[in-house]
């Protein structure tokens, strides 16, 4: 079965998951786009430069004036950060995307019941409960359920870990059998969001995965593990479960976003990718065992792409065993080249664990695992020796994912406090992620708003970092850019030079590259919407 919660509290796990039918102090200032090199031990010759200014065209500057002219319209500068082209979201659960209103109804839908904790629980409702379907027509009553499943109205000056993570738990009934439906919701709104490809997780075939787990039994010889979970074709079965699940659930999908009518859903155009989460504070067996599936699968199928551990990093499950997964995933790695490896490190502050954990997740995560973008990273500044990990994430292009509101709720951290800008001051890339938008009620426009306002990022620079969320997802194909980073000022590959990227005739050349590369052809896609987005400054 597919899992898609974020914790390990779970009744039983899911059945089908789909696809799309396409299937903490940083001690640095802000940056702006044309500052100079921060003087001293940090010289330019050692820093990579997200501080060196790229060419600006007229249609930005113009669309950069008029962002400036917003500042204080606050409706209007809503409208354009939705309207503002903002790549794709690579750092999403599934589970935790879906808008709340809707896992109600969905709840409502299967007849489930809400408990006292506001939990959904199966039916028949008996005393202490109240059916889902209560919340259509009594208001209050689905208000309760909506704080209760989300972030909405928790006291900002307390920590909300517990609750972000507990919420989970209370909606996961109301996920079950729904997966299609779900990514429709969610893939909606991303494209709604004007956004142009997503990646999501979820723990494809999670029951039987826990059983071959249990049945094989755990050998600290990774290499001898491995070979008993694929001896007689055992892990191959529950990879063609897992498939199986991704088939059924695209079926659910196209229906529920009725795509095969003449009136299809907006998301039904969006390209879509899954995950496959590991739970980490499961048992070793179990959690080599979903690495080893995800892996697999990712080779066999090309609908999953990539593995990444979930949970919270600072379960002491999660801690006691975070070096032996890093050491798994490096195993593994070996084995299955053709996954892709995306990893939740450094999701840890001061005060939540102890210092000695806030030293070396990071590191571990991208040079004992070998992960090629890692999840959160608010932990930064705590690892050892973190000016030479940056300068290694940058030289690798490691990206980071970042998501602001998931960082604040879960962590408390927030502004100058989190390494935004050191990772940027050092050449990292950044990514803008959601995340669990449905729990924290929040959408990717919202955090790229927060990003500006926050950090005085220029139009240019917002513009560059939905870039970077195309050039750094795990989409099959080439790239546009010849060398995909900011300073560069993103130039075209070879084969689409002389062309104006996006432009709606490129010459033969660019168009045979653009067809036989989707990661590139995504990349034209925004490049187009961003010279319409931009025409309208004119």
């Amino acid at each position: 079965m597919i899992s898609s919660n974020r914790t390990a509290h779970r009744p039983k796990s899911l059945l089908p998951a789909g696809l799309g039918a396409l299937a903490v102090l940083t001690l640095l200032p802000a940056i702006p786009a044309n500052a100079a090199p921060t003087p001293g031990k940090e010289s330019s010759s050692r820093v990579a430069s997200y501080t060196s200014p790229r060419a600006v065209t007229a249609a930005e500057r113009r669309t950069s004036a008029y962002l400036d002219s917003l500042r204080n319209s606050p409706e209007r500068l809503k409208s354009f950060f939705k309207a503002l082209p903002k790549g794709g979201d690579l750092h999403n659960h599934l589970s935790g995307a879906v808008t709340t209103e809707y896992l109600i109804k969905l709840a409502a839908e299967g007849g489930l019941c809400i408990d006292a904790t506001m939990k959904a629980v199966a039916p028949p409702c008996g005393p202490g409960t109240r059916p889902a379907a209560d919340a259509r027509t009594d208001a209050a009553f689905e208000q309760q359920i909506i704080r209760a499943w989300s972030m909405q109205d928790f006291p900002a000056n307390q920590s909300g870990h517990d609750h972000f993570f507990d919420t989970f738990d209370k909606f996961g009934m109301a996920t079950w059998y729904t997966r299609g439906k779900m990514l429709a919701n969610v893939a909606n709104t991303v494209v709604e969001q004007n956004q142009f490809y997503l990646e999501t997780m979820v723990s494809p075939a999670s029951d039987s995965a826990k059983q071959l787990a249990e049945s094989v039994g755990y050998d600290a010889d990774l290499a001898a593990f491995h070979r008993k979970l694929v001896a007689g074709g055992k892990l191959d079965r529950v990879v063609d479960e897992a498939v199986k699940e991704a088939d059924d659930t695209d079926v659910q999908f196209r229906k529920a976003a009725h795509c095969d009518t003449a009136r299809p859903d907006p998301g039904c155009r969006l390209p879509v990718r899954w995950i496959s989460q590991v739970s980490r504070g499961s048992s070793p067996a179990r959690v080599f065992t979903q690495m080893a599936l995800g892996m697999r699968l990712a080779e066999r199928d090309p609908r999953f792409v990539a593995v990444n551990l979930v949970q919270p990093e600072d379960w002491d499950s999660s801690l006691a065993n975070y070096s032996l997964q890093m050491r798994m995933l490096k195993y593994l790695r070996g084995q299955y080249p053709g996954a892709h490896l995306t990893l939740h490190a450094g999701e840890l502050a001061p005060g939540l664990v102890k210092p000695e954990d806030l030293t070396f997740h990071i590191r571990e995560a991208v040079l004992v695992a070998g992960a090629e973008r890692i999840g959160h990273g608010v932990d930064l500044v705590h690892e050892n020796d973190w000016r030479g990990l940056a300068r290694t994430m940058a030289r690798r292009k490691v990206a980071v994912e970042v998501p602001f509101s998931s960082n604040k709720q879960i962590l408390g951290i927030a502004g100058n406090d989190h390494p935004f800008n050191a990772y940027r001051r050092y050449g990292v890339p950044v990514v803008l992620s959601t995340d669990d938008p449905g729990v924290s009620r929040i959408d990717i426009s919202h955090e790229y708003r927060y990003a500006a306002k926050t950090y005085g990022l220029r139009y240019t620079e917002l513009k560059d970092l939905a870039r970077a969320s195309l050039e750094y997802a795990f989409r099959n194909g080439r790239s546009l850019w010849a060398t995909g980073s900011a300073p560069s000022g993103y130039r075209p590959v070879a084969a689409c030079s002389g062309n104006r990227p996006g432009a709606g005739h490129p010459s033969t050349r660019c168009a045979r590259y653009l067809a036989d590369n989707p990661k590139a052809a995504t990349e034209w896609r925004q490049e187009a919407a961003f010279a319409a987005f931009e025409a309208r400054h004119r």
